[in-house]
């Protein structure tokens, strides 16, 4: 290591100057994280390493980012870290290496933990100098600057809700928009570019949330029930990191919360910034809701750079028709409030507002889908591995249903949901991991038919067969529906796995009517 770096070095302006050129900067992940930061790192100048215990082979995108040589790598081993952090300025760690979390293997949280002991704070005295460690998050927020950014958090209906935001925002061609985090599209290699007026839309999962430091101007919250207790041991833990999220919006920003969660509307209490609730009944002063059929809001303000004042509405508060909202689930209108209320901050005006949710549909992964196939409807609700989100899945579709369910068990609460899929679904597939769990399950409650799959691709062929086997006769439309909507994570079949399931689910079956993507 050199003399070290300070922090004030990882901001935009200092790197455009060349504060990273020369320096070895070692990133830890090799994923779409890593291959972003690797990227960006290096394109200013940087001596870049790539360390990953995985091989390879095994990491989706890894051979065609660095391919070439610009950027050493490191895959498939744990033993090597030790001399490649000594000779680091900069660590960049990826969400999954994110120490205290059981993602790290004891030999690499040992070593990062020493490196830690000797880098200086991410807060303090931005003179001082030293090794840095840092999660790609936290680099991407300081690169970003004064920019205007919303980060949503939640169990449920995150990415939805921040895909709206978006398509919102766009409407409004005065300020440019930028959607990354969680989505599977780092901001690292964006961020300092952007146009200093750009509104920012940042998706923060429970891995990313415990490495920030930087705040953000309006904070969302969907919901918060329990998951990834695998991860952190218990649901109080998985609540109090996401409870992280409060403490890191600006002292003159917002937050937005779901008064129907039990959990998040307990935040609205806090106090400290100004607080937008939202609710599937009237709304509160202040906040947005339903009344006869509308969205409507009372007297929500907008953000002080965009004109502060009571924002603007139709009549009587009213945004738009309840019918209007195009996404399919009841449980959608919940993504729709939330999304409504950061417009509203943001001083959208309330037309625009009405056409894009009402022309909005949906995203991958999340009730797409995917096709109709002699009758046979498939459904990729990929991102459902949460109970809850599982549940508002299989009640969004009508009988006869096939469930694909399967994957890593993250410790969660089976014993809600599981009579839920016995009522609703005729028929389930199971896979992975889980698949003796779930047909152990499945079998007590009452789940009529039960079949099993070696990976998605089978799951497909198997679905397929039964939903035709127990669907209405042809010619009555959609005869049943195949809905992947697994339960467990995707750790098991996927070694980077955001989106990677739902793609072989997508391509499994256009595979079958011989249509190519």
């Amino acid at each position: 290591m050199g003399e070290g770096l300070t922090l004030g070095d990882l901001e935009a302006p200092a790197i455009a100057a060349g504060s990273l050129r020369g320096r070895n900067v070692l990133i830890l992940g090799g994923g779409r994280t890593g291959q972003a930061t690797a990227a960006y790192a290096a394109a200013a100048g940087a001596t870049v390493t790539v360390h990953d215990t995985d091989s390879m082979d095994r990491v989706v995108g890894a051979a065609e980012a660095f391919a070439g040589g610009a950027i050493r790598t490191s895959f498939g081993r744990a033993d090597n870290l030790a001399p490649l952090l000594a000779a680091a300025d900069l660590v960049v760690h990826s969400p999954a290496v994110t120490l205290g979390f059981p993602t790290v293997r004891p030999e690499i949280e040992r070593e990062l933990r020493g490196f830690a002991a000797g880098a200086i704070p991410l807060t303090g005295d931005a003179r001082r100098r030293g090794p840095i460690l840092i999660s790609e998050p936290e680099w991407a927020l300081r690169l970003l600057g004064e920019r205007w950014r919303v980060g949503v958090t939640g169990t449920k209906g995150k990415s939805t809700t921040c895909n709206l935001i978006a398509a919102i925002l766009s409407r409004d061609h005065s300020h440019p928009v930028e959607l990354g985090g969680n989505n599977g599209k780092p901001l690292i290699g964006r961020a300092a570019a952007l146009p200093a007026d750009t509104r920012v839309v940042i998706e923060l999962s429970e891995l990313q949330l415990p490495s920030l430091h930087s705040s953000v101007d309006v904070g969302l919250f969907t919901n918060v029930t329990a998951d990834h207790i695998d991860r952190h041991g218990s649901v109080g833990a998985y609540r109090s990191v996401k409870r992280l999220l409060a403490d890191r919006i600006a002292d003159d920003g917002t937050m937005v919360v779901n008064l129907d969660d039990p959990v998040v509307a307990a935040y609205a209490g806090i106090g400290r910034v100004e607080t937008v609730g939202y609710r599937l009944s009237a709304p509160v002063p202040g906040g947005v809701g339903i009344v006869d059929g509308w969205i409507v809001a009372a007297g929500v303000l907008r953000a002080a750079r965009f004109g502060g004042g009571v924002a603007a509405t139709g009549p009587n508060g009213r945004i738009l028709p309840v019918g209007e909202v195009a996404l399919p689930g009841s449980h959608s209108m919940s993504n729709v409030l939330a999304a409504v209320s950061v417009a509203l901050i943001a001083g959208v005006a309330p037309d625009a507002i009405r056409s894009a949710v009402s022309s909005f549909t949906g995203i991958p992964h999340r009730l797409e889908t995917v096709a109709l196939i002699d009758g046979i409807r498939y459904i990729d609700d990929s991102q459902a591995t949460q109970p809850d989100a599982v549940a508002a899945a299989v009640r969004a579709f009508p009988k006869p249903l096939v469930l694909i369910a399967g994957g890593r068990n993250k410790g969660l609460d089976l014993s809600d949901l599981v009579p839920i899929i016995s009522e609703r679904c005729d028929a389930a597939v199971v896979m992975g991991e889980m698949a003796d769990e779930l047909e152990r399950l499945f079998r007590a409650a009452g789940v009529k038919q039960i079949e099993r799959a070696k990976s998605v691709e089978d799951a497909v062929v198997v679905s397929t067969r039964v939903a035709q086997a127990i669907g209405v006769p042809k010619g009555s439309g959609i005869r049943a529906t195949v809905l992947l909507s697994p339960i467990g994570s995707s750790f098991d079949m996927y070694n980077n796995p955001f989106g990677a399931r739902g793609d072989a689910f997508r391509t499994a079956v256009l595979a079958q009517s011989g249509v190519s993507q």
